[in-house]
């Protein structure tokens, strides 16, 4: 395939706002608050922008530089630029692992949609015990879960067939800013709530006593998964940057971005959390089961305020996930593409219908169904497990390794620098930082995850 048949992004804001749009999701939204609320608040994200520049950014740039050199999808990339040897697989593996999180993903997207729904047709009032079954008896339904998956996957493939520039590119510059929006008027109305202080302080009022290694470790495993890192998308994405394109400074951009993001989502669910006495530690089932309540009680006195701002909130939640649905189908997609030559829609059809089949049986896993049950975990767990556990650390740890040791110095230098025209006074440090402290530290994470540290 000609590699003008590829496409690229056409602006510098198409760039920062698709590949932040990739980075942004679910993890920010979802999994920060209550990691945040889980590990000290203030202390936990203060030491997370400190992994993000250790940890996140020189990851970021290694992944710009392979995908940008090669101009391919990411096993071709990785291909193309270790000359065919072993190392070839570590690109293969990035594309399996976007696709498998692919599946499940799309399932949890599918609930936000389910909640606008049930938003709209109002089925979102009860007490705590109320939301709790809600949420159960619906993610273990057998054909509901399945109908919203197959939804938004609709409308990942409606945007995704389109191409880069007329597909991606134009539905992130819609998307990006509409998110930020929504996520502006929940922090406003959730911080002037009565008692909204006390998460504001627990936000950004330090408690030094709280720091530990399990603070650090979480800390730096969040920065690692958040920026959407080792899972192909953002080197397929790479691939669609021009040689002007400055990967240092767009990998900053995004990391701010994503780090803003993540912040205003405690912004956004602290304050309410803390005005009517919520625990901010009350772990992933925070947004599907908590909040509901939250907001019904927060904006008792405005139930029709409470009633926009939880449709609001799942509507941003279901725009955080699109952004990112589009990049990991995008990763599979140009692998189809490129490796099996047909064309960007049958490409992009092959992927929607086989990562949405894996997303009817990771769903339906979750309604007890023995056969769908493996080592007394579901089929969905068994999948983020793997992906998230496994494959994640081992294809981030791979890659430091192969930028670092492998990759001639002077064609690393030379992306980095964009061929001399950039002055690169920050090279060696990241070359350092690459080689030495990220391998290290996706090391500790994957030793943290399984207790082993």
């Amino acid at each position: 395939m000609a590699t003008s048949e590829r496409g690229e992004f056409t602006t510098k804001l198409g760039i920062i706002l698709a590949t932040a749009g990739s980075a942004v999701g679910l993890g920010n939204i979802w999994r920060f608050p209550y990691m945040a609320g889980e590990n000290g608040g203030a202390v936990f994200i203060l030491i997370y922008f400190f992994c993000v520049l250790l940890l996140g950014i020189p990851c970021m740039i290694s992944e710009f530089i392979i995908g940008r050199h090669a101009h391919s999808n990411t096993a071709r990339a990785f291909r193309k630029m270790s000359g065919g040897t072993a190392w070839t697989l570590i690109g293969y593996m990035g594309v399996l692992t976007g696709f498998l999180i692919t599946g499940y993903y799309a399932v949890v997207s599918g609930w936000c949609l389910h909640y606008i729904w049930s938003g709209i047709i109002g089925h979102l009032e009860g007490d705590p015990q109320y939301f709790r079954s809600f949420f159960i008896d619906f993610s273990s339904h057998p054909g509901k879960p399945v109908f919203w998956l197959a939804f938004i996957m609709l409308l990942t493939y409606l945007i995704v067939e389109h191409g880069v520039q007329k597909g991606i590119e134009r539905a992130s510059k819609i998307l990006m800013p509409t998110l930020f929006i929504l996520l502006l008027i929940i922090v406003v109305a959730s911080c002037l709530l009565p008692g909204a202080g006390k998460g504001i302080e627990f936000l950004f009022k330090p408690n030094w006593k709280a720091v530990d290694s399990n603070v650090f470790l979480s800390a730096l495993g969040q920065s690692f998964y958040s920026l959407s890192i080792a899972m192909g998308c953002i080197c397929t994405y790479a691939s669609y940057f021009t040689r002007q394109t400055n990967l240092s400074k767009s990998a900053i951009q995004i990391g701010i971005i994503d780090s803003i993001v993540a912040i205003l989502a405690g912004l956004m669910i602290f304050p309410a959390a803390f005005s009517v006495g919520v625990s901010p530690d009350s772990g992933p089932s925070l947004i599907f089961i908590t909040l509901p309540n939250v907001f019904q009680q927060a904006f008792a006195g405005m139930p029709i305020v409470g009633y926009f701002i939880a449709l609001m909130f799942y509507s941003l939640l279901s725009l955080a996930a699109l952004t990112s649905l589009m990049s990991l189908v995008e990763v599979s997609t140009a692998f189809c593409q490129e490796e099996m030559h047909i064309s960007r829609k049958r490409a992009t059809f092959l992927v929607v219908a086989s990562a949405s089949v894996i997303g009817m049986f990771c769903s339906l896993s979750l309604g007890g169904y023995d056969v769908l049950q493996l080592f007394g975990m579901s089929l969905f767990d068994i999948f983020d497990f793997v992906t998230g556990q496994i494959f994640l650390p081992i294809v981030g740890f791979l890659t430091c390794i192969f930028i670092g040791w492998f990759v001639p110095h002077k064609v690393v230098r030379d992306e980095f620098t964009n061929w001399g025209t950039l002055r690169g006074t920050f090279f060696h440090l990241y070359l350092f930082l690459v080689k030495y402290v990220c391998p290290l530290c996706i090391l500790f994470i994957f030793l943290h995850q399984f207790g082993w540290i």
